[in-house]
């Protein structure tokens, strides 16, 4: 509550009393300043005409500063009271502007529903810091399984493969083996060579070592070898600098599954011959794109509409989101371009080896 009259500002407080809120006095605009900038404040009722600093310049510095440019700001005025003042202050960011004398009962009713909606706004934004936070441990836990997945493919199935060659192997090594005998036991090998190779490559997608091992460029290399050979779409890699660092594991993961995300939708959806993943380090930042030359994408998707955009876009939106970066989609017609910035300041360090209501 901001007047340089006092009996106003006791007037103020007894109307607003019952609604049971944090009531602060203000006997100027620099001691509101000085409030807002130490204190959480829903609703600002201020009066227009006060010496030095007065209510419409005192909302002009209010919606300056980033944190109150959605503070409610009630004016109250005995003096300012025509069409063209009003207008004044709506266009400085009031929500209302009442004049003297001020209905006590209209007062507590304009300022309960905006303090009521402060306290919305606040519950939303900490549903929304929880969600986050589920979201982050949801895909630390996606990424946990796949690593799991793939140690037991390899150390099971794998095994277990292994295992039926060398006694395959061994049948047509037996000393006069018939024809037939020898001719089963090597196609039978032949098939087991297949399912080894296929547990391989699984397991390998499923959390690529080389991404543990010697970093994302690497493994990116591997993978995009791997997808040619699959797909049949020919890739192509660009990364700068040529030395390409490494970063924080999380990073690096959230890095190689956008990527890995990205091309699986040319191979499902894009009807593409050719593609290209590019990477580069700048001073504060990864920049990622995926270029095709398919079909391209629809101006919903291009969007990121939420009700046109599948899993793959959205776990691909969720991990950039994470990481405090900004995902965009568009058409190159041809084509369709993935384009992925990360700031590297908020993101991760460089990579180091793991050692042995108010009112």
């Amino acid at each position: 509550m901001v007047d340089d009259q006092l009996a106003k500002l006791i007037s103020y407080e007894a109307i607003l009393h019952e609604l049971g809120d944090n009531l602060i006095r203000a006997n100027s605009g620099r001691d509101a300043l000085e409030i807002l900038l130490k204190t959480d404040v829903a609703v600002v009722l201020m009066d227009v005409s006060m010496p030095e600093l007065d209510g419409f310049e005192l909302a002009d510095m209010i919606r300056q500063h980033p944190r109150f440019q959605k503070t409610a700001i009630i004016f109250i005025s005995a003096v300012h009271l025509t069409d063209l003042d009003r207008l004044k202050g709506y266009e400085r960011g009031a929500v209302d502007y009442i004049s003297v004398p001020v209905n006590p009962e209209l007062l507590r009713a304009k300022v309960s529903v905006f303090a009521e909606l402060h306290r919305k706004s606040q519950q939303l934004e900490m549903l929304n810091g929880e969600l986050r936070k589920l979201s982050s441990r949801l895909i630390a836990t996606q990424d946990e399984e796949r690593r799991r997945i793939a140690r037991e493919l390899h150390d099971g199935l794998g095994q277990e493969l292994s295992a039926a060659k060398m006694m395959s192997d061994g049948i047509a090594m037996q000393r006069r083996p018939t024809e037939s005998v020898r001719q089963t036991a090597a196609e039978v090998s032949v098939v087991i060579d297949r399912a080894i190779q296929q547990v391989r490559s699984i397991s390998h997608l499923l959390h690529p070592p080389l991404l543990d091992e010697v970093g994302l460029h690497s493994a990116l290399q591997w993978y995009l070898e791997g997808f040619t050979k699959r797909s049949g779409i020919q890739i192509s890699l660009g990364v700068q600098p040529h030395d390409f660092p490494r970063f924080a594991p999380e990073a690096e993961r959230a890095v190689f599954r956008i990527i890995q995300e990205a091309l699986t939708n040319v191979f499902r959806h894009s009807e593409a011959h050719t593609a290209r993943v590019n990477i580069a380090k700048e001073d504060h930042q990864v920049t990622v794109t995926v270029s095709d030359d398919g079909k391209g994408i629809s101006d919903p998707i291009a969007g990121l509409r939420p009700d046109s955009i599948g899993i793959g876009i959205s776990s691909m939106k969720q991990r950039v989101k994470e990481l405090g970066g900004e995902l965009r989609l568009r058409n190159t017609r041809p084509g369709t371009l993935v384009g992925v910035t990360i700031p590297i300041g908020s993101v991760a360090i460089e990579y180091q080896p793991v050692q042995t209501t108010n009112l």
